[in-house]
């Protein structure tokens, strides 16, 4: 077998409009919206540069000059590039538009912008180029309680996917193992994905690979979460404080009832209950209680105010007690 040389390029695939997190996404693309206070493709940048991967691509389409603005001059020590979509074109179909950035016979990674790991893609990387394979596929195995929720991978003996399931009933289930969304390409991924078409991994590549025994795995044993929804959001910034995701942020701040990650000065009578993130330039009044919370950036929270258990995105004003709320400023949703 020929050895492949060592992977210096990655995609991002960053088009999704996120409605899965609205009203977090109404005003803010889905890879801009932060944990503990760093917007999520900021934390997936720094990775890659960390492990040599020093230029990457996205694919942007939903409130793309956000993401353009913030990463055309970035110190995380990737060179950033982009292509903007006019209308959306799928999994496989935007990396296809991506394919010029990319050189013939070479190997690269694609990450999902709502993905946020400590995998040891390094490790991926290795598997990947020793196989020879086409693709290769982070797997993640997870209580089998939980299958029903993701796409379900089936392997052989060696790691080789021969079937997928789509989000199966937990009797119906062949695996407890599920695709995280973190893949590993060779350049000839691009003949299996026609031009100008829209195109979808797992329904339209992925098959065609698998009849051709070319999708390897490599198991994925670090943290591993996708955040495309409120609930796995909250649960993910509340993994950090537990120590179970590991990224720069702020200093963990204990108290003698909780513990807060702040970019703002807190007053001293706070009182801080379970996990809580307190994003930059916020007002925090007088006597406040703030019990298992995430506030963006600029939030005001009048004087006497409890909050239990609400996201609140940037520039807003709490002026009343408010409990079990996603607050974003076009739109309230109860949870």
């Amino acid at each position: 077998m020929v050895m492949r040389e060592n992977i210096f390029k990655a995609m991002i695939m960053s088009a999704g409009i996120g409605s899965r997190l609205e009203p977090l996404t109404l005003e803010v693309p889905k890879p801009l919206v932060p944990v503990c206070n760093r917007p999520v493709m900021d934390i997936l940048l720094e990775y890659l540069s960390s492990i040599g991967i020093k230029e990457v691509v996205c694919n942007t389409y939903y409130l793309a000059e956000q993401i353009i603005k913030r990463y055309q001059n970035n110190n995380l020590g990737v060179d950033f590039n982009y292509i903007k979509e006019d209308t959306l074109s799928g999994t496989a179909g935007g990396l296809k538009k991506c394919q010029y950035f990319f050189n013939a016979d070479e190997d690269f990674v694609v990450l999902s912008a709502d993905g946020l790991s400590n995998a040891d893609i390094k490790k991926g990387i290795d598997i990947h180029l020793n196989s020879g394979a086409i693709a290769t596929i982070g797997v993640k195995k997870i209580d089998r309680n939980e299958v029903s929720h993701f796409g379900v991978v089936v392997t052989d003996k060696d790691g080789f996917i021969n079937e997928f399931q789509e989000k199966p009933a937990i009797d119906k289930a062949k695996s407890d193992l599920i695709n995280t969304g973190i893949y590993i390409f060779n350049y000839k991924i691009f003949s299996y994905i026609p031009e100008n078409t829209f195109y979808d991994f797992a329904k339209d590549v992925f098959p065609k690979l698998i009849k051709e025994r070319q999708i390897n795995t490599f198991k994925i044993e670090e943290y591993w979460s996708d955040i495309g929804t409120i609930e796995q959001y909250r649960l993910s910034n509340i993994d950090v404080f537990k120590g179970e995701c590991d990224f720069h942020h702020g200093d963990i701040k204990k108290t003698k009832t909780g513990e807060y990650i702040t970019d703002s000065v807190i007053p001293d009578d706070t009182k801080f209950l379970g996990y809580s993130v307190i994003g930059s330039k916020c007002q925090i009044g007088k006597n406040v209680t703030i019990e298992n919370c995430i506030l963006w950036n600029n939030v005001k929270v009048l004087d006497n105010v409890c909050l239990k258990n609400c996201i609140v995105t940037s520039d807003q004003i709490i002026k009343m007690d408010t409990s079990d709320k996603v607050l974003g400023r076009k739109k309230l949703i109860s949870v």
